[in-house]
This record gives C-alpha cells, structure tokens and sequence, in this order.
C-alpha cells in the first residue's frame, strides 16, 4: 500500500470514529489543539493494537 494511501486511511478514521468531520474548537489554535487531541488518541489505539495481550496471571503479577 502506497503510503498516501495509508495516510488517507488515517484521516478517515479521524473523520469517521472520531468525529473529527468537523472542528467544533474555534481558532486557528483551537482546531490545531482539537486535531492533536484526536490524532493522539489514534496513535494510542495504534500503540495498543501493536502490543500483544496480557495472559490474566501476567496482568495479576504486573
């Protein structure tokens, strides 16, 4: 997959999951804090896709 591809995927998410079809923060800076919100929240869910599953013992232990 090209990576602008990839990219439009990620916007989509945005828009779609997210809400982020429209910014509701007036402002330059308020639309720029309100995408950065959304695009960490993303990256979170990302991160934790990547990170395999704790067995219950494991997460008892931790």
């Amino acid at each position: 997959m090209p990576p602008s591809e990839k990219a439009e995927m990620l916007f989509a998410r945005l828009k779609r999951i997210l809400g982020l079809g429209r910014l509701r923060l007036r402002g330059p800076s308020g639309a720029k804090d309100e995408f950065l919100l959304a695009a960490t929240a993303q990256n979170l869910w990302r991160l934790a896709r990547l990170r395999p599953a704790m067995r219950p013992t494991e997460a008892v232990a931790a």
